[in-house]
């Protein structure tokens, strides 16, 4: 019961989020785009996309990804190729039901938890 108060915590910072980053910038100022984005769409939909991750993995910290002393734009965190990796898994996936639905996201298999459940071991 415990370890369920912090994910259900942090989901709902996560969905929360959502609009609070969804609305377009105030005072007509365009925003600097994001650099090097290969597979997420730089548009109002990115950080609430990592915050999803972010709770999908109970890491709770952009770091865990990105490289804090490179940059955001840099790839020297390894963590970061493995999560392009899955999220393009995650949308080829997605992309095999006729329904055009997500069926399938990185929660799937996390469920909170960095390392993906794995089946029990006979």
């Amino acid at each position: 019961m415990r370890t369920l108060v912090p994910l259900f915590l942090a989901t709902a910072v996560a969905l929360g989020s959502f609009a609070l980053f969804a609305q377009a910038p105030k005072g007509g100022g365009a925003k600097a785009p994001h650099i090097n984005l290969k597979v997420l769409p730089d548009d109002a939909n990115l950080v609430p996309a990592m915050r999803t991750f972010e709770v999908a993995l109970g890491v709770m910290d952009c770091n865990y990804c990105h490289d804090a002393a490179a940059g955001k734009d840099s790839d020297a965190n390894p963590k970061k190729l493995v999560a392009r990796r899955m999220i393009t898994m995650v949308k080829t996936i997605n992309a095999t039901f006729p329904d055009g639905k997500e069926h399938v996201t990185c929660y799937t298999c996390h469920r909170g938890a960095e390392e993906p459940a794995m089946m029990p071991k006979p």
